[in-house]
């Protein structure tokens, strides 16, 4: 039987204790056996100033997650062309790995309420489930989404912790080690990172 795979992406620039707790979650209050952290790749068309390089933000995943066996970093995306679509890396994942994993989707309701706009999202829904997390945020989920058969809700606790507010108190010199894994803080001050 194959392993159940939750794919989670994100910018994790920096990954938190919100990210680890949501994955984490997931990997034991549903159905997934792993989830990965699929770390999205910097757009060669939008150059952000404060996103940190592919491989470091790739670093600072493989450090949170080295002491939690069913959370893995991925960077499967950084060899893909860009810009990239969720339903390419999908359909790439399938082919490499369709004998041994199924993978689903991770997503957090504010996502779901945007999915009509997503490149193919019905060749989504036909080949893959999405798990959803609660989020507090506007607008309503599409009818269409409510009661889909490949949507499954999973009761997370509701994280309000983000990467932007982290990096920019940082820079103001406040105290966010708390928010970060012990070893995201300490590569994270050692590098320098976001000051």
């Amino acid at each position: 039987m194959n392993k159940k795979i939750g794919l989670y992406f994100g910018t994790f620039n920096p990954i938190h204790i919100g990210h680890l707790v949501i994955a984490n979650h997931m990997v034991e209050f549903s159905d997934l056996d792993e989830v990965w952290f699929v770390v999205t790749p910097q757009s060669p068309f939008k150059t952000k100033k404060s996103l940190l390089d592919n491989h470091h933000r790739y670093q600072l995943v493989a450090e949170a997650t080295v002491d939690y066996p069913k959370l893995k970093p991925s960077k499967i995306e950084f060899d893909l062309p860009q810009p990239n679509y969720t339903v390419n890396t999908l359909a790439y994942l399938h082919d490499k790995y369709n004998d041994k994993y199924n993978f689903c989707l991770i997503m957090g309701e504010d996502n779901l309420k945007g999915l009509h706009k997503w490149k193919n999202y019905e060749v989504i829904l036909e080949n893959h489930f999405i798990y959803v997390y609660p989020r507090i945020s506007e607008g309503e989920v599409a009818h269409r989404f409510k009661d889909h058969d490949k949507i499954q809700y999973v009761e997370a606790p509701i994280m309000e912790i983000s990467s932007t507010f982290i990096r920019a108190q940082h820079k103001l010199g406040k105290n966010v080690r708390p928010m970060l894994p012990e070893k995201v803080w300490k590569y994270m001050d050692e590098m320098n990172f976001y000051r």
